[in-house]
C-alpha cells in the first residue's frame, strides 16, 4: 500500500506543480466562463425569458441561471486540457515511463483523474469568487453542498477525456477532436438555456439535450447550489462515470484495448 500511496502522491503532486507553473492555464480557465457571464449574458438577458422552474422558487436573472452551467464548463475544459497533456506525457513524458511500471494501469489513470478533478474544483471556486465580486451569488450553504456534485462531474468529464486520449496517439489530432466533443456537449445542454426553451423551437434537440450526460452534470450542480438533490441527474452522472471509466481502462489496456491496435 505504501507503493500505491507513493504513486498517488507523485502523480497528483506533479499535476499540482504543473498547474502552479502554468499560470496562463489558470487564467484561460477563468476567462471562458467570465466572458459568457459578463458579456454574452448581457445580450441574452432580454432575449431569453425564464420561468420559475425547480430548483428556483422565484424569478432569477439570466446571469444567475447560467452560473451552474459555467461551473460545469470549467470542469469540461479542464478535463479535456488534462487529457491533452496526457497524450503528450504518454508519448514522450513521465506517463510513458509510468505506464511501463508494475503498478496497474487503472490505478495510474485514476490517480491522474483525481489530480485533474481537484484542480478543476479549485478553478470552479475561483470562478465563483469572481462572480460573487460582481454580485452574482448563490445561497451561502450551497457553496459547500455543491462540492460532491463538482467532484462527481469532474470525474465523469475527466474520464471522458481519458477515453478520447486512448483513441488518439498524436497530439495534433487531439485538439481537433476536442472541438467536436466540447462544443456540442456544451451547447446541446441546459447550461445556457432551460430544456423547455429548447423544446419550443425543436423537440428533437430537446430530447438530444436530455440524453447529453453534460446536461445532467449541470442540473446536479444547479440543484445542489439550492440545497436540493436531483436523483435522476445523479444516477445519470454516476452511470456515465462508471461507463467512461471502464472504457478508459479498457482503452489503455495493451493486451485488449486500443493501445494494442496502435502497436
Amino acid at each position: 500500500m505504501s507503493g500505491y500511496w507513493g504513486v498517488t502522491r507523485a502523480i497528483m503532486g506533479r499535476e499540482f506543480l504543473r498547474f502552479v507553473h502554468q499560470r496562463e492555464r489558470f487564467i484561460a480557465a477563468l476567462v471562458r466562463p467570465l466572458v459568457w457571464l459578463l458579456i454574452f449574458a448581457a445580450g441574452f438577458r432580454a432575449a431569453l425569458g425564464l420561468s420559475i422552474i425547480p430548483p428556483y422558487q422565484t424569478y432569477i436573472t439570466y446571469e444567475t441561471y447560467i452560473v451552474p452551467g459555467l461551473c460545469a464548463m470549467v470542469l469540461l475544459f479542464n478535463g479535456m486540457q488534462s487529457s491533452l497533456s496526457l497524450v503528450y506525457d504518454r508519448e514522450m513524458g513521465s506517463m510513458r515511463l509510468l505506464l511501463t511500471s508494475p503498478f496497474p494501469r487503472w490505478w495510474l489513470l485514476f490517480c491522474r483523474l483525481f489530480g485533474a478533478t481537484a484542480i478543476s474544483i479549485l478553478q470552479v471556486y475561483a470562478f465563483l469568487g469572481i462572480a460573487a465580486a460582481f454580485g452574482i451569488t448563490m445561497p451561502p450553504l450551497g457553496y459547500i453542498m455543491v462540492l460532491p456534485g463538482l467532484i462527481l462531474g469532474g470525474l465523469m468529464l475527466g474520464a471522458l477525456g481519458l477515453v478520447l486520449s486512448s483513441f488518439i496517439s498524436q497530439l495534433e489530432n487531439f485538439a481537433g477532436v476536442m472541438n467536436f466533443v466540447i462544443f456540442p456537449m456544451f451547447f446541446l445542454s441546459s447550461a445556457l438555456y432551460p430544456l423547455w426553451k429548447m423544446g419550443e423551437s425543436s423537440p428533437l434537440l430537446r430530447d438530444i439535450c436530455a440524453l447529453n450526460p453534460f446536461t445532467h452534470v449541470v442540473e446536479l450542480i444547479r440543484f445542489l447550489f439550492y440545497l436540493q438533490f436531483n436523483l435522476s441527474a445523479f444516477l445519470w452522472v454516476v452511470a456515465s462515470t462508471i461507463a467512461l471509466s471502464l472504457l478508459a481502462v479498457w482503452g489503455y489496456d495493451p493486451a485488449r484495448g486500443l493501445m494494442k491496435r496502435k502497436g
